[in-house]
């Protein structure tokens, strides 16, 4: 392979095990199996990273901070508190992105095998609380939004989300990502006073 700086190596080997990750998941997922992707030997993927755990947190980090940003973006652009909060609902859950759900339902399965898998979850989790909780006290502030508990709305209403979410990805032909958005949306309106369809019209 050609000679490439440290950090440039690093971003390759990330690229094969997230090609990797996307079609057989982070538990059968190997060292092995990302040298063959890149058609290098496992003896530079271990050069560059300590463990497995580290390239597949970094594979998670990649993807989770992508989806993170992409939706903190949207939000910040939004016109008001409840239009805010709708496109959080929207791109918390993209409808063309099951894959990267998936990862997400990945990562929580091996988070207890793999502890800096588990530290990146964790953190890239409380940042999505933090932002949906942000976008909730921004509406209470403006008076838009009634919740006097803005915290405890922010993991009930990402809780719901996440466990729709999870039935869109493992059994797609029950329920489908309108679902996901109606329903999770009508769970918002009841947390944060809102009148029934006021986040989907």
């Amino acid at each position: 392979m050609a000679r490439l700086a440290p950090a440039e190596r690093r971003e390759r080997i990330v690229d094969a095990a997230l090609a990797v990750v996307r079609r057989k998941g982070f538990a059968t997922t190997t060292v092995r199996d990302i040298a063959a992707e890149m058609g290098t030997s496992s003896g530079l993927i271990h050069h560059y990273f300590a463990s497995m755990d580290d390239v597949l947190a970094e594979v998670f980090e990649r993807v989770a901070a992508e989806d993170l940003e992409q939706s903190r973006a949207e939000v910040s652009a939004a016109n008001d508190p409840v239009e805010a909060l709708a496109i959080f609902i929207r791109t918390y859950t993209p409808i063309d992105r099951d894959w990267s759900f998936q990862l997400w339902l990945d990562a929580w399965a091996e988070a207890a095998r793999r502890p800096r898998l588990q530290v990146a979850s964790r953190r890239l989790n409380l940042a999505w609380v933090g932002l949906l909780e942000a976008t909730i006290r921004a509406g209470v502030t403006s008076g838009r939004l009634a919740c006097p508990d803005p915290t405890g709305a922010a993991w009930r209403i990402l809780s719901v989300l996440d466990g729709l979410a999870l039935q869109v990805v493992a059994h797609p032909s029950i329920i489908d990502r309108d679902d996901v958005e109606r329903w999770g949306a009508a769970v918002a309106e009841r947390e944060l006073g809102l009148d029934e369809g006021a986040l989907t019209a």
